[in-house]
Parts: structure tokens; sequence; C-alpha cells
């Protein structure tokens, strides 16, 4: 059995390396894609979840946050850690934002002194961060004329975490490196095994003494190791040229990627299950793939869309690693702060490569 794995592993490494479109596709297209979106994307925010941590518990300190929370862009909360380890709510993308209100605030306003808040936001993203301070100013300003006249009473001390220069490239290029190993493995996975069918190899091998295991296990590892390769590219690349920070566990984000894996190698069989041409798996690759994309959170936070779309976002796998390789490039997060998301991919691999390989292996037979 060790044998025929790694004879088919080379076969498909043979096949990958000789083909001249398969190349650019895997390496080039890929740096394309990392340059052009790098530079254009931007993405737009209106909710904000917001952790406020009131230490005067006034009716005027009430007052401020029922202001800050009239319209659709703060949604405030209580917060479960204390105000010193509220960083930890960031990590575990509970909130975006976090208000601090001092114990002296409503009687620094009454005795006409200036009363000083605090508000920290989640600079991963640096368009939803300059937005939330945008919009925190402009409702502070407006409780200022409204409580004091045109004379600005309250000073609000303003920080980003995470992303203190506000550059949007750290959201976008590692949101962009999820996408590429997505993308690469499920299209390389569904088109290789519809490409054998066509040819007719995929029948000469069913009539070999390979076993069902060896055979999926040889067209399935190439194109994890591909993945895991164009993943480290796009990485590299990201922290290279971008200068992309890196604060947390390379060993945790690579083993959650291969955990990863096992969905898109999954669905990578399950398409060619259903594919009889070439065309046929690419195109369904390609819905996925969108689809997923889109329901992601790359382009936009999930929270700004409609409540069923944010619903079906659950269904997506691709949500949990983007969380993932955005919390712990960005963040520094560990396995601790993911545990849901972590939990979630662990999930979906078992039972979507658990069906597949059950499907692709009745096909075979």
């Amino acid at each position: 059995m060790k044998r025929s794995i790694l004879a088919l592993i080379r076969k498909e490494f043979y096949q990958v390396l000789r083909d001249r479109n398969m190349l650019r596709l895997i390496f080039v297209m890929p740096l394309i894609q990392l340059l052009v979106l790098g530079y254009a994307v931007n993405t737009d925010v209106k909710k904000i979840y917001t952790a406020v941590y009131d230490f005067d518990k006034s009716e005027m300190s009430r007052e401020y946050v029922r202001s800050l929370s009239a319209g659709d862009y703060f949604m405030t909360g209580s917060s479960e850690f204390p105000v010193l380890s509220a960083d930890l709510g960031f990590k575990e993308n509970l909130y975006n934002a976090a208000l601090i209100i001092p114990k002296d605030f409503s009687s620094n306003i009454e005795q006409r002194k200036q009363a000083k808040i605090g508000l920290l936001v989640d600079g991963a993203n640096a368009n939803s961060a300059a937005i939330a301070l945008g919009y925190a100013n402009m409702i502070t300003g407006q409780f200022n004329q409204k409580v004091t006249g045109f004379r600005p009473s309250i000073s609000m001390r303003q920080k980003k975490l995470y992303n203190p220069e506000g550059e949007s490239v750290y959201f976008i290029v590692p949101g962009i490196i999820t996408v590429l190993l997505t993308m690469i493995t499920v299209l390389l996975t569904s088109m290789a095994i519809v490409r054998e069918r066509e040819i007719g190899t995929l029948e000469q091998l069913m009539v070999t003494p390979i076993t069902t295991p060896s055979l999926i296990l040889g067209k399935t590892i190439p194109f994890a190791i591909i993945g895991i390769l164009e993943m480290s590219v796009g990485l590299t690349f990201g922290l290279l040229w971008f200068g992309i920070p890196f604060k947390g566990s390379i060993i945790l984000f690579y083993a959650l990627a291969c955990m990863f894996l096992f969905t898109t190698l999954g669905l990578g069989m399950f398409i060619s299950t259903i594919s009889k041409t070439q065309q046929q798996a690419m195109f369904f690759a390609w819905f996925f793939s969108i689809f997923a994309l889109l329901t992601a959170g790359f382009f936009s936070p999930i929270e700004n869309m409609p409540k069923l779309i944010q619903q079906i976002t659950y269904l997506n796998p691709l949500r949990y690693f983007m969380k993932i390789t955005r919390a712990i490039m960005m963040k520094g997060a560990t396995l601790g702060d993911l545990y849901f998301e972590a939990m979630a991919l662990a999930i979906f691999g078992f039972f979507i490569f658990t069906f597949s390989w059950l499907r692709f292996s009745k096909r075979v037979k």
C-alpha cells in the first residue's frame, strides 16, 4: 500500500510539473491576485459591536451610552472580561470596540471640567476602525452640544489595537492567503480526478491491485502539499512585500490550515463525483469558491450582512479559517481564543471528507 501511494504521488507531481498551464495557474496567478487585490480592495462597515465599561454608573453615563447606540453604528453591551483584559474579547472576535467611562465622568461634567473617556477599537480591519472612530467622534460632539452647548466637555482618547497605522492591506492580504488555499486545493483536486476519468486512466487504475484508500490518498496528498506550498508562498510574499505582521504561532497556523485542508480536499473529491468533464468540475469549483468568498467576511464584515445571510455563513468553512488566519497573524490569538473556530473546522473537515471518501469509493467500485 505504501509503495502504491508513493507511486501515485510521484505520478501526480510529474503531471503537474510537465503541464505549463497548470504551473502558471498554481504559481503566477496567485501572485497577481495578491498584488491586485492587496492594493485595490477596500471594505466598508456599518455595525460595530462595542463592550462598555461604565465605572461611573450614573444617569449621565447611561445617557451617553444610549446616544452612542441610538443608530445602527454601535451595538453596545457588557463584557465578560475585566477592563485590563479587554483585549481578550478582541482576540475571540466577541466585539470590535471597547468604551471605557471613568467613575468621575458625570461629576466632571457637572463641575464644568473636562471628562475623559477611552475608546479601544480593533484595528485589524483598518477601514472599520477608522469608521468606528469617526462615528464615535461625531456622536460625542453631538452629545457635547446637547448637554453642555458648544463647549467641548468630553475628551475621547482613542487607540487602535493591532494595526495603529491603519493599513487596510493588513486586513486584505491574510484573507487572500486563505482564499488561495481554498481555490487551489478544491480546483486541482476536482479537475485532476475528472481528467483521469476523461482520458480513461482512472478505469485503468481501478482494475489494478491498488486499493481504494491508496487511490484516494494518492490523488489528494499531492494537492494538499501543493496547497500548503502555495499558502507558504503567499504568506512569505505578504510578510516580505507588504510587511504584514505575524504575531501568533506559526505552528498553530499551519496545524489549523492542515485541518482546513480536509474540507477543501473533500469538496474537491465530491465535485469530481458529480462532474463528467473538466469544464463541469471547474464550474462547480468556481461556484463554491465565489460563494465561500462572499460569505466569509473577506470583503465586508459578516455583521453587516442581512440576518438570513449571516445564518448561512455558519455553513461556510472558509468563514472560520478566515477568522483564524486574521486572528493569529494580527492579534497573536491562541488555540484557547480560537476554540470555537477550530472545533468548527474539525467538524466540517471530518464530515465532508468522510462523506466524499464514501461517495468516491462507491463510484470507483
